[in-house]
């Protein structure tokens, strides 16, 4: 490790030096590919949110190195800084949350407009956007899925503001083409995220509980129960909405029950949903009346 840690330190202030720059930039990604596996498969908070953002850093860096022109760390970056901002950010602080998931989103739009039937219809109304998508295949759906997730979080913490609602409609065009396209990416994600929809808007305003609890199921199955940030979203959202609280407390004892082992390549999210849990159940008695 003594003689490998001067290497990489070598190679990554050597970025500007032609032929040299591809090589380190490339190997040090594979690194930080790594890296990240790992962090995911961390179960301790602390360490973690004290981890990440060093990690982000360095793959600003290397974007940066590769002329902003690299798919798989614009990639990285957006999963990267979604993730952080969603487990330890918007809890705790919204404007830095509304910064951190704008800079996921942005990282994703400059990757996808480079489809350039994307780009030109990017600004077109709702019909040329979501034609526009068609463009794409099933290799796209994580870049597709994680750009929508930021961009989904971002106008959900910034919900008193109508000129961010507006780019609601295309959010949902994103995530119809992950389920369209691969609905079982990352546990069911797509699911959730029309599933806490449906649920979170009242009935007479368009809420479909029925449907809510359908993309829930579809979400808890395509996850085995393995993965319970799902479990944390429907006591938040659908539970509330319908006034159960025995389902609700339901819920939040499978999150407290699971094994952070059961799914090892998510402990991060599963402790994240832990946490959550934690501090839902707690304000059980102000949800429900």
């Amino acid at each position: 490790m003594k003689q490998l840690l001067p290497l990489l330190l070598f190679s990554f202030f050597s970025l500007s030096c032609g032929v040299v720059n591809t090589v380190a930039v490339n190997a040090t990604t594979n690194i930080i590919d790594y890296g990240l596996g790992a962090i995911f498969e961390e179960s301790d908070l602390d360490f973690a949110e004290k981890a990440i953002p060093g990690n982000l850093i360095l793959l600003e860096a290397l974007y940066r190195a590769k002329a902003k022109d690299d798919d798989h760390l614009a990639f990285l970056l957006v999963q990267g800084y979604t993730g952080y901002t969603l487990g330890f950010v918007e809890d705790v602080d919204v404007d830095r949350a509304k910064v951190l998931y704008a800079r996921a989103r942005d990282y994703g739009l400059q990757s996808l407009k480079k489809n350039k039937q994307f780009a030109a219809a990017f600004d077109q109304d709702q019909l040329a956007f979501k034609k526009s998508l068609e463009q794409f295949g099933k290799d796209d759906v994580p870049m597709i899925f994680w750009t929508a997730n930021a961009w989904g979080n971002l106008i959900n913490v910034s919900i008193s503001d109508p000129t961010v609602l507006g780019d609601l409609p295309k959010v949902n065009a994103m995530m119809e083409f992950v389920l369209k396209n691969d609905e079982t990416y990352f546990y069911g994600s797509a699911h959730l995220y029309f599933a806490a929809i449906l649920a979170t808007t009242p009935k007479n305003l368009g809420g479909k509980p029925d449907s809510a609890r359908y993309h829930f199921e579809k979400c808890f199955g395509i996850g085995k129960n393995l993965f319970v940030l799902p479990h944390v979203y429907m006591a938040k959202s659908y539970c509330v909405q319908m006034q159960d609280k025995e389902l609700f407390k339901k819920l939040l004892l499978t999150v407290e029950e699971a094994s952070l082992d059961s799914l090892p390549a998510q402990r991060l999210v599963n402790a994240i949903a832990k946490r959550k849990a934690r501090k839902l159940s707690e304000k059980i008695d102000d949800l429900f009346y």
